[in-house]
């Protein structure tokens, strides 16, 4: 996709006037923040285009060179131009492609353990972990919203909220069934086992994103349950809220207080149905998104970890690699998570070239 010159100038008139209007120190309140934020989004996209601008120009001024002296010269940098200008108007419509809206969301990281008992449960833990380390290498911050222990120290379930610069547009691509093949700790035989874990993530939203009224909540209050020890409370604190008019249930007993468990069930009930709304109101826009790189479903496998020949193979775009106890440590899950956003970037490229 080739950008005019026209939109290129475009571009640049924009983003100058947004400096401008910042470097005025006029702007206050809401208005400031909204001028933050476009220009925020705009200078990655004014960027690139300055560099094909850059390119054209000095291309166009080596084309008309007559200094005889000179032109072996400008020939040698016109080749490197040529080259190097493509590149250049690629990486400019990537930039310019459209976003979407929840990208720079922090995200409700789901994860529970699936067919397998409790190796599944393990391997549900395995992949919180993963996430943590990952996140930790993003400079995110993870904090614990709910989780449900497995007798084996796994997780039936755990939730946790993932804040950071740009969360939901990494994390987004990891929603989905994981699938483990392994020889279980309790396995004496030595047979290779297959369960899995399934994958939510949910751009978590504003409160004013999400209208939750409380004729809406049907909220029950018990006691909580535990593995036992420390973790059992001795007071009713544990909640379950049910949204009524979508059937929505969340449960959260994680933290002694009936007021901190209320609080983080209402933040995962708000996630939960933002990303339902989100889908009604894409909707063939949605699942054509995500059919780039996979539904997203929980029900759709996604990914394989094969433990016996340390491989971990993405089944969206065919990527296999041998790194599996890197990417199972965070910093090797970077390269899976890079590759389906470039594979999502072609695709979005070739639907506006077509």
């Amino acid at each position: 996709m080739s950008v005019s010159d026209q939109r290129l100038a475009q571009i640049a008139a924009r983003f100058a006037e947004l400096e401008a209007r910042l470097a005025s120190g006029t702007l206050e309140g809401a208005d400031f923040v909204a001028a933050s934020r476009d220009y925020a989004e705009l200078e990655p996209v004014a960027k690139a285009a300055d560099a094909v601008r850059s390119m054209r120009a000095e291309i166009a001024s080596l084309a008309t060179l007559d200094d005889p002296e000179m032109r072996e010269l400008a020939e040698e940098e016109l080749a490197r131009l040529k080259a190097a200008l493509p590149g250049a108007e690629h990486a400019l419509a990537i930039a310019m492609l459209p976003r979407d809206s929840a990208d720079a969301r922090p995200a409700m990281l789901e994860i529970r353990a699936g067919t397998g008992g409790d190796e599944a449960a393990l391997f549900a833990a395995d992949l919180y972990r993963m996430y943590e380390r990952y996140a930790a290498e993003q400079g995110w911050r993870v904090e614990l919203v709910s989780a449900n222990a497995s007798d084996v120290g796994g997780f039936k379930e755990v939730v946790a909220n993932v804040a950071g610069s740009g969360v939901f547009a990494k994390l987004k691509f990891e929603s989905g069934v994981h699938r483990v093949q392994r020889v279980p700790v309790t396995e004496s035989g030595g047979r290779i086992h297959t369960s899995a874990a399934t994958v939510a993530v949910l751009p978590e939203p504003d409160e004013v994103d999400v209208a939750i009224e409380d004729k809406d909540l049907k909220i029950d209050i018990y006691r909580a349950s535990g593995a036992g020890g420390q973790h059992v409370n001795t007071t009713d604190s544990a909640v379950r809220i049910t949204h009524l008019p979508s059937g929505l249930v969340v449960i959260c007993q994680d933290e002694r207080s009936q007021h901190k468990n209320r609080a983080r069930a209402m933040q995962v009930l708000r996630a939960r149905l933002y990303e339902k709304l989100r889908d009604e109101a894409q909707g063939e826009e949605a699942a054509a998104r995500k059919a780039m790189v996979g539904s997203g479903d929980r029900s759709e496998r996604i990914r394989t970890y094969n433990f016996p020949q340390g491989r971990v193979t993405d089944h969206r775009i065919n990527l296999t690699l041998h790194r599996l106890p890197e990417i199972l440590e965070g910093p090797g899950l970077g390269e899976l998570i890079s590759a389906l956003q470039a594979e999502d970037q072609a695709k979005r490229l070739a639907a506006i070239g077509e």
